[in-house]
C-alpha cells in the first residue's frame, strides 16, 4: 500500500489513545494542585514554604525520569514499562489523597512525578512508531492538545473540585482516565522481550550526573524566590550541584560509547531548534498560567472557582482549534504556523501590558482567547518538526529532550516572572511614594478627605487618620503590583518576539515525514 494512502488499524489508534490519555493525565497533575495548595497546607498543618514542596517534589522527580524513558523503554519493552508506570501513577495518586502528613504527601507526589514523567515522552514515540506517515499529523495534534490544554485547565479543574468537593478529589480524579489508559495499553501494545542485560552495561555514571544536576536546577528555580535566591546557602549549594551535574552529564553523554540518551540528535537543526523553542514555549505557557491566577487572586480577590473561569478561556477553545491542525499543517509551511502562533501569543501579552486594577473577568477573556488560538499553532508544528525523520530510538530521545526542555522552560519562566514581579513592585511602589511626597499638598488634601470620611465610623480622629493613611498605602501597593504584572506580560511578549530568531534553525519537514527504520 502506498504510504500516502495507508491507514492505521483500530488497534494502532487505541495504542495512540492510550499514550495520549496517559500523557494528558500526567501533564494535568503538574498544575492541578496549584489552586488547592492553601487547602492542602491547612489540612496537613504545613506552612506555605513547606507546602511548596508538594509541587517541587513532583517536578524534581519528573525531570529525572524523562531523559531515561527512551533507554528504559527499550530495556523493559514499551508495553510493560508504560503499563507498570501507569499502574504505579494511579497508586501514588490514591496515596496522595490519603496522605495525613506533609512528608507523606511529598513522598507520594515524588512518586507521581517519577511515574508520570514516563507517560509524557512515550506518547510521541508511540505516535511516530504506530501510525503511518499520512496520519501522524493527527497523532501529533492530539499530543499537542495534551501539552497545552492540560496545564491550561489544571487550575480550573483543581479549583472546582476543591471548592465543591474537597482537595482529595484532585488526586481521586486520576482514577477515571488512569485505569482506562492502562487497559488500552495492555490491549493495544505488543509485548517485547526483556533486555535486562543492557542494565549492567548502562551509563550509570552519566545517569548519576543527570539525576544530580537536573533536579538540583529544578529545586533552585522552584525555591529560589521563596528563599531569597543567592542570599540563601541552600540555593548556592543547589546551583553548584546543578552546574557540576548538568555540565558533567552533557560531557559524559557526548563522550560515552553507549550513552543512555543520545544528545547528538541536537545536531539535527530541527531537533535542536525545536528544543530551544520548546523551552520558550514552556516558559511563556506555564508563566502565563502562573501570572493570571496570581493577579486575579491578589488584585481582584477572586476565589479558586472564579480564577478557574478566567483560565478556562485559554483552554477550552483549543478543543475546537486542534482538530484543524492536521489540515493546516498539510496546507502551510509548519514554520509559518509557528510564527503565527508566536505572534498571536505575543499580541495577547501586549494587550495585558496595560493592566489596571479594574481589569477583571470580562476584560481578560480576549487575551485568553488569543493565547488559546496561538498555542496550538506553535505547539503542534514544533512537536512534528522536532521528531520528524528520525529512527525510532532517536525519536524517543528527541521526544524526551523536547519534553524535558519544555518543563525546564516552565520552571525558568515561573522563577523569572515571580522574581521580576516582586522586584518591580518594590520599584513601582518607591516611585509612587516619591511622587506622593513631591505632591505633599495634594496628598495631605486626599488624606484629610479620607480621614473625614472615616470619622463616620471611627470616633477617635487619630485612629481615623491612621486608617486613612493605611488605605492610601494599600492603594499605592495595589497599583505597584498592577504595574509589575503589566511588566511581566511585557517581558513574556518581548521574549516571544525574540524567540522568532530561532525559526531559521528549523528545516521544512518533508510531507508526512515519519520515522526512519533503524538498522
Amino acid at each position: 500500500m502506498h504510504p500516502d494512502t495507508e491507514k492505521a488499524s483500530l488497534r494502532q489508534w487505541l495504542a495512540v489513545a492510550a499514550a495520549i490519555l496517559g500523557a494528558f493525565t500526567a501533564i494535568l497533575d503538574i498544575q492541578i494542585t496549584n489552586s488547592s495548595l492553601s487547602d492542602i497546607e491547612g489540612a496537613l498543618g504545613a506552612s506555605s514554604d513547606e507546602g511548596s514542596w508538594i509541587s517541587t517534589a513532583y517536578l524534581m522527580a519528573e525531570i529525572i525520569v524523562i531523559p531515561l524513558t527512551g533507554w528504559l523503554g527499550s530495556i523493559f519493552g514499551l508495553r510493560r514499562y508504560l503499563a507498570v508506570n501507569t499502574g504505579l501513577f494511579i497508586g501514588f495518586s490514591v496515596a496522595c489523597a490519603l496522605s495525613t502528613s506533609l512528608p507523606e504527601m511529598i513522598l507520594f507526589r515524588a512518586g507521581q512525578g517519577f511515574t508520570g514523567g514516563v507517560l509524557i515522552p512515550t506518547a510521541i514515540t508511540i505516535v511516530r512508531t504506530r501510525l503511518p506517515k499520512s496520519q501522524q499529523a493527527v497523532g501529533i495534534a492530539l499530543f499537542g492538545l495534551t501539552a497545552t490544554f492540560a496545564p491550561a485547565i489544571g487550575p480550573t479543574v483543581g479549583g472546582w473540585l476543591t471548592d465543591n468537593l474537597s482537595w482529595h478529589y484532585i488526586f481521586y480524579l486520576n482514577l477515571v482516565p488512569g485505569p482506562l489508559a492502562l487497559a488500552l495499553q495492555l490491549y493495544a501494545l505488543d509485548p517485547a522481550p526483556l533486555k535486562l542485560g543492557d542494565l549492567a552495561e548502562g551509563d550509570w555514571f552519566g545517569i548519576g550526573l543527570m539525576a544530580t544536576g537536573l533536579p538540583a536546577l529544578t529545586f533552585v528555580l522552584e525555591e529560589g524566590q521563596r528563599k531569597d535566591w543567592f542570599g540563601s546557602p541552600i540555593i548556592v549549594e543547589g546551583t553548584a550541584l546543578a552546574v557540576l551535574g548538568i555540565g558533567g552529564f552533557i560531557l559524559r553523554e557526548l563522550m560515552a560509547e553507549r550513552p543512555f540518551i543520545n544528545l547528538r540528535v541536537l545536531k539535527n537543526r530541527s531537533v535542536g531548534g525545536g528544543c530551544l523553542l520548546m523551552t520558550v514555549l514552556g516558559a511563556v505557557s506555564f508563566g502565563s498560567i502562573y501570572v493570571i491566577p496570581v493577579y486575579c487572586a491578589q488584585i481582584q480577590g477572586y476565589n479558586a472557582e472564579q480564577i478557574g473561569y478566567v483560565v478556562m478561556w485559554s483552554g477550552l477553545p483549543q478543543l475546537v482549534l486542534f482538530p484543524a491542525m492536521p489540515f493546516l499543517m498539510r496546507r502551510f509551511d509548519p514554520r509559518l504556523l509557528v510564527v503565527a502562533g508566536t505572534l498571536l501569543f505575543a499580541l495577547s501579552c501586549f494587550i495585558n501590558v496595560g493592566l489596571t486594577h479594574d481589569v477583571g473577568m470580562d476584560q481578560l477573556i480576549l487575551p485568553q482567547l488569543l493565547r488559546a488560538a496561538g498555542q496550538p499553532l506553535f505547539t503542534v508544528p514544533l512537536s512534528q518538526m522536532s521528531t520528524a525523520g528520525l529512527a525510532p530510538r532517536d525519536t524517543a530521545d528527541a521526544s524526551a529532550l523536547s519534553n524535558m526542555m519544555r518543563n525546564l522552560g516552565g520552571s525558568i519562566g515561573i522563577a523569572m516572572l515571580s522574581t521580576m514581579i516582586d522586584r518591580r513592585e518594590h520599584m513601582h511602589f518607591s516611585v509612587l511614594a516619591e511622587a506622593m511626597t513631591r505632591n505633599a499638598t495634594l496628598t495631605q488634601s486626599r488624606l484629610a478627605a479620607m480621614a473625614q470620611a472615616m470619622r463616620a465610623h471611627v470616633v477617635d480622629p487619630v485612629a481615623a487618620q491612621g486608617q486613612a493613611l493605611g488605605l492610601i498605602a494599600s492603594q499605592a501597593r495595589r497599583e505597584a503590583y498592577v504595574m509589575a504584572y503589566g511588566d511581566a506580560f511585557w517581558i513574556i511578549a518581548v521574549g516571544l518576539i525574540v524567540s522568532l530568531a530561532a525559526i531559521p534553525l528549523l528545516k521544512k519537514p518533508q510531507k508526512a515525514a515519519g520515522p526512519i527504520e533503524a538498522h
